[in-house]
């Protein structure tokens, strides 16, 4: 049991407990299944800030522990959206037109159907047919598949190129960068085939679920969030446990030094960046659904800086330090931007949160740098720890005397 995960890693245990109890919190307290005293609005706030969390552990993979500063992350983050967005837009818009065209005296043909999905769809960027990579927008699995696949062969292929010419440093993070402004841009063109500026929308409304009250449906969506942040900590403690863990920190203390040893640098930095960007498309694809609408400006190049920012506020290198980050900026951003906090009237100048929530944001960055570099989690470290010797009676030195007596009696 020694060399358990949970041995290796104490916080896995106390971090799925907190989990578990904040989940049946919301639960009980929730208007799906329980007393009613918190709203369906802000269940499903909660429900993104746990998808957030996720693409935050992700970010601490590749960057606290990897060392590698990714400016693109969230773009696999908007990837996993779009993916099962395509899925939501075409089953609602085919249950719409279905229910259209019943009513002609004539049934209508799976062609005339599919013409009639593909105008409701693209009617808005003045198209009308199906783009190919919507080929597979009809198959719920096929899609489920694509969330996986589509951000993690982009990485794939981005991070082989990148980390095999040895990119580092701050240009590997410019090249990230780039690479995330090149994905939005061309989303936002018309005949990219995701309705351009226009995004998909509606994705809040499931298909076959037409029946099933949106408290219930958050409460469900809150769940599934939940599950997929405990497995993703789960399989981010096992990945920076170990031998493993051990190689990427030393990639991000002294990479020269590890490739020295012998170790394959590219490797091990291709497979994090790879297997965390398919963890961020995941995280997208449950937090879509949630907010109804997803269009290109969510894949901007400043929601990756945010991301890091959350990461760095937390505390990088600590798991639970990028959920703390994530989590609390998350709901006090959705305080501020929402409209529950009074404006601050000042005299001459009345203080809007809205317009000022970006500058208390950075303003917090700048002292957690300045005062606690080690993040909100390094907080954790000032708290005492009493330990017991574990020797009991073995040699503490070159001396066994009277000193090894007196700590085996303790």
């Amino acid at each position: 049991m020694k060399d358990s995960l949970f041995a290796r890693n104490p916080s896995v245990l106390i971090f799925l407990g907190v989990l578990a109890l904040f989940v049946a919190a919301v639960t009980v307290l929730g208007e799906g299944v329980g007393m009613g005293l918190i709203s369906t609005s802000f269940v499903k706030t909660l429900g993104k800030t746990l998808c957030l969390c996720l693409v935050a552990i992700a970010m601490d993979l590749v960057w606290g522990y990897t060392g590698i500063l990714s400016l693109g992350h969230f773009a696999f983050f908007g990837l996993g959206g779009y993916m099962i967005g395509m899925w939501l837009m075409y089953a609602r818009t085919e249950t719409i037109v279905a229910a259209s065209l019943a009513q002609s005296p004539i049934p209508p043909t799976p062609q005339e159907i599919r013409d009639a999905i593909g105008s409701q769809i693209f009617g808005v960027v003045g198209g009308a047919d199906f783009p190919a990579i919507w080929a597979f927008a009809q198959s719920l699995p096929a899609q489920l598949a694509l969330v996986v696949l589509v951000p993690g062969l982009l990485a794939l292929i981005f991070g082989w190129f990148a980390f095999r010419s040895r990119v580092t440093g701050v240009y590997l993070s410019i090249l990230t960068q780039a690479m995330t402004l090149a994905l939005s841009l061309y989303l936002f063109q018309n005949d990219s085939g995701l309705r351009g500026n226009n995004g998909l929308s509606g994705l809040q409304n499931i298909p076959g679920a037409a029946d099933v009250p949106q408290s219930l449906l958050s409460i469900r969506f809150f769940w599934a969030s939940a599950l997929a942040l405990g497995l993703g900590y789960l399989l981010a403690a096992f990945v920076v446990s170990g031998k493993f863990g051990s190689v990427i920190r030393g990639i991000r203390d002294d990479e020269a030094r590890v490739r020295f040893l012998g170790y394959p640098v590219e490797a091990y930095k291709l497979f994090v960046f790879t297997l965390t960007a398919v963890i961020a498309g995941i995280a997208g694809a449950l937090y879509y659904p949630q907010a109804g609408i997803i269009n290109p400006a969510e894949m901007a190049p400043i929601a990756s800086i945010y991301l890091a920012v959350w990461v760095a506020i937390g505390g990088r290198g600590r798991l639970y330090g990028a959920v703390i980050g994530a989590g609390l900026v998350s709901l006090l951003s959705s305080w501020f931007t929402g409209g529950q906090l009074p404006d601050l009237p000042l005299g001459v100048y009345t203080v809007k949160w809205v317009d000022w929530w970006q500058v208390l944001l950075g303003l917090g960055f700048v002292l957690v740098t300045l005062f606690a570099p080690k993040g909100i989690g390094g907080l954790f470290d000032l708290i005492p720890r009493r330990t017991s010797p574990t020797r009991h009676g073995a040699d503490p030195g070159p001396d066994d005397g009277s000193f090894r007596d007196r700590e085996a009696s303790e």
